[in-house]
């Protein structure tokens, strides 16, 4: 596989984790749960939770462009979200926020915790390159 069916932001988590944000997968890009990492890899709003969906849809942003593709052309998402109950609505309004008349398949789970101390949500999905951007 080419180097460029790979998207890594170079952060400590991934090598730390063995992962890549992303991968090519013929017209599909499949992309690992994102969350509201910075540019240097630091976690900069632990319990702020529109301040972390907020980043998290722009970390969601770089991988697409990455691939030069759309959020018109995400099919499906999962939302992993802690505390649920108390986060619902703002998380339904940031989804019709982020992808506006687009409805992909999604899912939303309550969690108990995620990977870092303070995270409440993290977001993955696919993309599909041969729907219209």
């Amino acid at each position: 596989m080419a180097t460029s069916d790979v998207f890594s932001y170079g952060i400590p988590a991934e090598s730390d984790f063995g992962y890549a944000q992303a991968i090519r997968s013929g017209d599909l890009i499949h992309v690992s749960g994102q969350l509201a990492f910075d540019e240097t890899g630091a976690f900069p709003h632990p319990g702020d939770f529109a301040a972390q969906l907020r980043r998290t849809h722009a970390n969601m942003d770089r991988v697409l462009a990455h691939y030069g593709v759309t959020r018109s052309q995400i099919v499906s998402q999962t939302l992993y979200v802690v505390d649920l109950g108390r986060h619902a609505a703002a998380t339904a309004e940031a989804n019709l926020a982020y992808f506006g008349d687009h409805r992909p398949a999604g899912t939303v789970l309550g969690v108990t915790e995620l990977t870092l101390p303070g995270q409440l949500v993290e977001v993955a999905f696919v993309a599909d390159t041969r729907l219209p951007a």
